[in-house]
């Protein structure tokens, strides 16, 4: 039975691809920060810690596996936690990967990283895009824009606000786009490519392209409020989000992301390899869109609870 190693099995996308596994027989095991959050696993998959700080640990859990699927990042800079550190320990597991003999890594990158940007979050994936390419390692690397699903941040919060808020401003004039796609849609796209053997890069966007300001009034139609969408300086709507963010305790957007947005970053020219529609997805889901916020701040402090639960 082939061994394959997820990191995040616990949260977001990696649990989607460890579900994915699971299902076709495999043997899955998960590199976590959180070993004994709920999850609808049980027994079924062995979890570790990253033991960034203890290499030889690292190596020694890797042994035997077949692939390693890397779901490992950080949404912005914290106190507790830094993209730095992040590209750092990532550069460490692929390097006990290599050590272990993994035979492929599927990486979960984002769209138009580039070395040169001055956005620290596109400039570490760039450095972690080339160190995989270097590391004489088979990959796949799997670049996506937005991810949606029941455990989203994004989009989940754009609902939060327009149900509490009756205006919803939106940076600029709205009209840079992001082609979201469907968080099982990328895990399916990531076990198939684990299977692969050629390397490649993969722009992982979903079946529509939205500007933002057509997808915030998109979801508004879809759960059923009226709002006015106007535009602000991007000052301003990150100093509303700041006061969002400590209403609720959490970051609620950062510089680095409106910046992204407005520089289309989140927009290519590739044809979709996404089959899930935001828009029908969001429908079927518009009764509990939004009802609740989704806290990032509150995944990395509570490490028991189910993402859904926080």
């Amino acid at each position: 039975m082939e061994t394959h190693v997820v990191t995040g099995a616990y949260g977001y996308s990696g649990k989607y691809i460890a579900t994915r596994l699971l299902a076709q027989g495999k043997q899955v095991h998960t590199l976590t920060n959180s070993t004994y959050r709920a999850n609808p696993f049980g027994d079924r998959i062995t979890a570790s810690s990253y033991h960034f700080a203890d290499p030889q640990k690292l190596v020694a859990f890797l042994e035997g596996t077949s692939v390693l699927y890397n779901t490992y990042w950080v949404r912005f800079d914290h106190r507790d936690f830094t993209y730095r550190t992040a590209v750092e320990n990532t550069i460490s597991l692929f390097a006990a990967a290599k050590k272990a003999g993994v035979r492929r890594i599927v990486h979960i990158s984002i769209t138009n990283p580039s070395l040169d940007s001055e956005l620290e979050y596109f400039s570490g994936k760039a450095q972690l895009e080339q160190e995989l390419m270097n590391s004489g390692i088979s990959y796949a690397i799997l670049r996506p824009t937005v991810l949606f699903g029941e455990e989203d941040i994004l989009i989940n919060n754009i609902a939060w606000v327009l149900r509490r808020m009756p205006i919803f401003g939106v940076f600029g004039d709205g009209n840079y786009r992001l082609q979201p796609i469907y968080v099982g849609d990328l895990a399916k796209i990531a076990v198939q490519e684990g299977r692969g053997e050629d390397k490649v890069i993969i722009d992982a966007i979903g079946p529509e392209t939205f500007t933002f300001r057509e997808l915030v009034g998109e979801i508004a139609d879809i759960i059923g409020v009226r709002r006015a969408i106007i535009s602000v300086p991007p000052e301003l709507g990150y100093l509303v989000g700041s006061l969002l963010g400590k209403f609720v305790g959490d970051v609620f957007l950062t510089r680095e992301e409106i910046a992204g947005l407005m520089q289309n970053l989140l927009y290519t020219t590739s044809p979709p390899v996404g089959e899930t529609r935001l828009t029908l997805w969001a429908g079927e889901h518009a009764d509990t869109l939004g009802l609740r916020y989704s806290s990032e701040l509150a995944r990395r402090r509570n490490r028991k609870l189910d993402y859904k639960n926080l």
